[in-house]
């Protein structure tokens, strides 16, 4: 016998607006590749989406496209740390104008990652510790200025996310260097990094939102982060945080302790982001199935199981890793950046923005 389920809805009862939960890693590929191929380009679907926010992290894993190499990090756009950082000669905006303009002819404000990719290879180059903090400070002050202010022959494209780093946390102090693929400092030298960074940006720029470090897992970590931002006086717009589960109770369950956290240390009014996020059930023999499981009906399922749980959770934002072409990218796919199944929630849920 086929078992029969009633749904009933209240009508009556009125919610709050609709969160902003489409958000991803990753803007569209650049238009000018193949502007009217959409086999080739994914720019109509991706803006069909009405994705509010892309966060323009590990830019240098797409080689060619979307940014690519020569874009986003700090490192891209100032390539020779003892060079002058007030002279825009010492700047190259070029592919990351590009990018961000391609992100924004889309519907798309950048969330402006102020970091480096993460590093696999043996050595490590820009994700050592800057070796000025209050100079890496200045250079990042004078991107700011180039996109919202339109220096350099720049923009004024009210940018208004600028977060310091990604996932400092991801290994301890003593592991071996070839591990530290996003940071190759300490803890207590990464907490100096950010006190002066986010404090100059912030003295600034005070109307923008400054905020971070991406977190990668370590919830002990963030809570001596947290304490010591709060020691120094270190003002937080927003928290940002990331995780790769196989639950939606999972994600809700740490963005309730992350709230937990910001609120225990005086931070009640700063935004919980939750930045990364997909279906990840392992990174050892579990990977490549997982990679399968995102690309899939299932992946599409968890992604719109989040989305639907985080509407009525402590989270704020969401954004989706990633609509980058890649392994990642259960939107669209590799080869021709045609919609997946998993493209199909981003573009539901935008048709909600016009339902306050």
């Amino acid at each position: 016998m086929q078992k029969t389920t009633v749904l009933k809805f209240d009508l009556s009862k009125r919610g709050n607006i609709f969160k902003i939960l489409n958000a991803t890693n990753g803007g569209p590929l650049v238009k000018r590749y193949a502007p009217d191929d959409q086999t080739r380009t994914n720019f109509k679907s991706y803006k069909a989406a009405r994705i509010p926010f892309s966060r323009n992290h590990d830019t240098n894993c797409v080689a060619g496209e979307y940014g690519g190499p020569f874009s986003h990090d700090i490192s891209a756009i100032f390539p020779d740390f003892n060079a002058d950082e007030n002279d825009p000669a010492s700047y190259d905006f070029a592919c990351t104008d590009e990018s961000i303009l391609a992100t924004l002819e889309a519907g798309t404000e950048t969330f402006f990652r102020l970091g480096q990719t993460i590093e696999h290879q043996v050595k490590k180059h820009h994700t050592l510790p800057p070796k000025d903090f209050a100079k890496w400070a200045r250079i990042c002050e004078h991107i700011i200025l180039h996109y919202n202010e339109g220096w350099a022959d720049g923009y004024r494209l009210n940018i208004r996310y600028w977060e310091i780093w990604n996932e400092p946390d991801m290994v301890p102090d003593d592991a071996e260097e070839i591990r530290k693929l996003t940071w190759g400092g300490t803890k207590a030298q990464f907490f100096d990094f950010f006190t002066t960074a986010a404090k100059h940006l912030k003295s600034k720029f005070p109307h923008l939102k400054i905020g971070g470090p991406a977190l990668c897992a370590d919830e002990k970590w963030a809570d001596d982060f947290l304490s010591e931002m709060q020691k120094r006086g270190v003002a937080l717009d927003f928290f940002s945080w990331h995780i790769y589960c196989t639950e939606v109770g999972s994600l809700i369950e740490k963005g309730q302790r992350i709230r937990a956290l910001l609120d225990a240390y005086g931070y009640n009014n700063t935004e919980n982001i939750l930045n990364e996020w997909n279906y990840i059930k392992g990174w050892g023999v579990d990977f490549v199935p997982s990679l399968q499981v995102i690309h899939g009906m299932k992946g599409a399922a968890f992604t719109m199981a989040c989305m639907c749980a985080a509407q009525r959770s402590s989270i704020d934002m969401l954004m989706y890793y990633d609509t980058r072409p890649g392994v990642f990218n259960g939107a669209f796919d590799y080869y021709t950046m045609a919609p997946l199944k998993g493209y199909y929630p981003f573009k539901w849920y935008g048709e909600f923005y016009d339902m306050r």
